[in-house]
């Protein structure tokens, strides 16, 4: 972390101490990160004697069942109105967007993230593209307060470095986010037991759904792109769901002589979802990509989303 918040973090201090009732806000088709902050963060409040709910628009991802027995709560089965504050933790523009004008005007608003393309306003905004994740921002806050880290809030944190760092391949592994896992392990985050959770535990469906797209993909030798698609029979066929989806595009990202991988994969209401991979020594920015489709994200890590189907033609694949 390179920026200074003290003034942030004395807000949501400031925040925490004066709500009784407060909601925590996961993004849209939850990933480790934005599930690790929304835990963390409720496993510290309810500890100091808040009641606490957290919202997302999807179920929490079941690779967690065994690190957690929280639960995230749909939108729509909450009183929105009860709430004297909301912190909404990583890629806040997918889903809290949605909720912020609902929130009443005395209800305090906190948004925790470390994507750069962020357009939502808030009375505390917390956001550093600098970070590996959310997590290294909520870690960095309970250690700027001397807030006691129990096991349960390491893990939870840990869950979200390892996710957003790719267990420590990626380049946004600084030295800061080692001394941070360091320092988690000491406070009782199990390494493999997170491991075997998160990454290592597949189920039979997701090994399946990633051969076909393992299967499909195909690389331009022209810009070192290797790209896959996914569709909706492919899921169904599976008997999978989008969640199975999760790390195709860094697993592509590791074959030899590419650049950059895209995965497309259809999912409901006619939405095609892109996503966008690549190293730092390859030397491509994915985010520049991911922009000219309207989404955004890192330099490494992007995403999008567009309307339509994907069709496959003789020479691959067109979105129609």
């Amino acid at each position: 972390m390179q920026k200074n918040f003290a003034a942030e973090f004395k807000t949501l201090s400031y925040v925490i101490k004066k709500s009784q009732r407060i909601l925590l806000f996961a993004h849209n088709g939850p990933d480790g990160d934005t599930a690790g902050s929304v835990l963390a963060m409720k496993e510290y409040l309810t500890s100091i004697g808040k009641i606490v709910d957290i919202a997302c628009n999807n179920p929490l991802p079941s690779f967690l069942d065994s690190l957690t027995t929280h639960i995230f709560e749909a939108p729509s089965n909450l009183d929105l109105s009860s709430y004297d504050a909301s912190i909404a933790c990583d890629s806040v523009e997918r889903g809290f967007q949605e909720v912020l004008p609902i929130l009443p005007k005395k209800t305090a608003t906190v948004i925790i993230d470390h994507h750069p393309d962020i357009n939502l306003s808030a009375d505390a905004i917390i956001l550093d593209a600098t970070s590996s994740s959310a997590c290294e921002l909520i870690y960095e806050y309970f250690s700027s307060q001397n807030i006691h880290i129990t096991k349960n809030i390491a893990t939870y944190l840990m869950i979200g470095v390892l996710s957003d760092t790719g267990n420590f391949q990626h380049a946004n592994t600084s030295t800061r986010v080692l001394e941070i896992a360091s320092d988690l392990m000491k406070s009782g985050a199990s390494f493999s037991k997170i491991i075997q959770a998160s990454f290592a535990n597949k189920k039979l469906s997701t090994l399946k759904l990633w051969g076909i797209a393992f299967e499909k993909a195909k690389i331009n030798p022209k810009n070192g792109l290797i790209t896959t698609v996914l569709t909706q029979q492919d899921i169904e066929q599976c008997q999978a769901t989008t969640e199975d989806i999760g790390q195709v595009a860094s697993i592509l990202n590791t074959v030899p002589g590419t650049k950059f991988s895209l995965v497309l994969s259809e999912r409901e209401n006619n939405v095609i979802k892109g996503s966008l991979r690549s190293e730092q020594y390859k030397g491509v920015d994915v985010s520049e990509i991911a922009h000219l489709f309207g989404g955004g994200g890192h330099k490494l890590a992007s995403g999008f989303e567009v309307k339509g189907q994907i069709k496959e033609t003789e020479t691959g694949w067109e979105i129609v």
